[in-house]
Parts: structure tokens; sequence; C-alpha cells
């Protein structure tokens, strides 16, 4: 695998009407990851994050490719200006799909969906199911609150030592891109499995 052929997941909110700091840091990171050659994964949706991270890649040349259930369709909530779409029977299929066809994870600030990703994710690295890297983008300290519930699972014997490096927590875009490389470039010790 080559840097320059990267697919990347991206898990992100749907929502509307978010502070301007989360859609610029998503776009961003969109543009970040086209620059790069890297195709955008994500659940499609043609509002909030989604949406931006999209635009971003598409607005800088690159690819955003969506993966969605059949009955998000029906509703009209995907977003048309996508590369391609790729419809799945169900919510359980579309994580699937996306695991199955990318090389990384970035998670953006979201609600229930969001984290429910992101933490299905992290349980499937933990398991050595899926073994690739997570970046939680935490703009403006969205997910500290999380951070810090992981850190006191680690010290209360809820997750093994070396789960702290399960996911990393970075503050910009740009340090996003930059986590993902080096992780991708470099040959860590592997992480214990939970059993």
């Amino acid at each position: 695998m080559t840097l320059n052929t990267l697919n990347i997941c991206v898990f992100g909110a749907s929502s509307r009407d978010l502070e301007k700091d989360y859609v610029d840091a998503a776009y961003q990171l969109g543009a970040l990851m086209a620059q790069r050659r890297w195709t955008c994964f994500n659940g499609a949706g043609c509002e909030g994050l989604m949406r931006a991270v999209s635009d971003g890649a598409l607005d800088a040349g690159g690819e955003a490719i969506g993966v969605i259930p059949q009955f998000m369709v029906d509703n009209g909530w995907h977003y048309d200006r996508l590369t391609r779409i790729i419809t799945t029977a169900d919510m359980h299929e579309r994580k699937l799909t996306l695991a199955q066809m990318t090389q990384a994870v970035i998670a953006l600030p979201g609600g229930c969906g969001t984290m429910e990703e992101l933490l299905e994710a992290i349980t499937w690295r933990q398991l050595n199911l899926a073994p690739k890297p997570i970046v939680v983008l935490n703009t403006l300290g969205f997910y500290n609150h999380l951070a810090a519930m992981l850190t006191t699972a680690i010290e209360q014997g809820f997750m093994r030592k070396s789960h702290h490096r399960l996911v990393q927590f970075v503050d910009t875009p740009e340090q996003a891109i930059a986590a993902i490389e080096q992780e991708l470039q470099q040959s860590p010790e592997p992480i214990e499995s939970k059993y």
C-alpha cells in the first residue's frame, strides 16, 4: 500500500446549523485528502460535516464516495454531488462496507451515530478485526470527555495499557493527515488483543 492510494473512512455529523469552525475543519480535511489523492469515503449525507468533507474533497479535485442504506436514499438524505454512491441494505452493512473498503478512519464531531461508528471502529481494532489507524479530529475540544473516559477505562483496568494506541486525538486537519501518514509508515508494536 502506498500513501497516495489511500481510501479514508470519515465519520461525522449530518446535522445542519453547526458552528462554522466545525464545518471549516471538515472542509479543510477533505481538501487535504484530495491534495494527497486520498479518496474520501463517508456516509453519503447531504448535510452537516459529511457534506462539508465531501465538498472539500470534490472542490480540490478529489473523489468522495458515499455508502448509505437504501432507506436513507428513499428519504432523499444522500448527497447527489458525490463521485459515487454505494447503497446497502441496512446500517450494519453500511459500516461493514466502509470498513472493508478503507485503510484508515478519521472521526469528526457528531452525535450518537458518529460516536457509535467511532466506538465500533475502536472495538474492531481492539479485537484485531480491523487493525487500521483511527484518528479523532477533536475540533474545539469536542471529544475531550471521550478521551478522558478512555483514559479512565485504561487506568481502572477495563482496557489494557497498550490500548491508548488504539486511537489518536488531534486538534487540526493537518495533524489528522500527519497522524495517519506516520502510523502507516511505521511498524509499531502490535496492540494487545482484549483477550
